[in-house]
């Protein structure tokens, strides 16, 4: 009889996932980052573990929108108070704060938890191609 493992906190084996978001779909990038961040691509997924993989975006802007998508999109912020509410769209999003933008479509696919919050820690996004994590994923190839 084949029982289920259950995967402890400890015995989580991360690697480092390099993605490069030139010329692919921002929707179908983002996708793929959640199903790594939380694990559900291997084969000892346990949904209440942290068991996920570090993922690293280069290229973040030379990412793709299809439709009236960068003159459309709102992105709205409310700080609590009355009359607060601003909204920003999402071409000036994706050229003053890329790194917040793919954050927050990643947050939304991911569980709204404090095992979410660890998770979405995992995820690491450059404008550029430069990054400074390439003595991890060098490791790890």
């Amino acid at each position: 009889m084949k029982l289920t493992s259950v995967l402890k906190p400890a015995d989580v084996q991360r690697d480092w996932v390099l993605i490069d978001a030139e010329g692919k779909t921002f929707g179908r990038i983002l996708t793929e980052v959640a199903t790594l961040l939380r694990g559900k691509h291997k084969p000892s997924f346990t949904p209440n573990v942290d068991c996920g993989d570090y993922v690293v975006i280069i290229n973040a802007e030379k990412a793709k929108f299809s439709g009236a998508k960068l003159e459309d999109k709102e992105y709205f912020t409310h700080s609590g108070y009355f009359g607060s509410t601003k909204s920003k769209k999402l071409g000036d999003m994706l050229e003053n704060h890329t790194e917040k933008l793919f954050r927050l479509a990643v947050r939304g696919m991911l569980p709204k938890t404090t095992l979410g919050r660890h998770m979405l820690k995992k995820l690491k996004v450059y404008a550029g191609a430069e990054h400074p994590h390439t003595a991890q994923i060098n490791k790890g190839a």
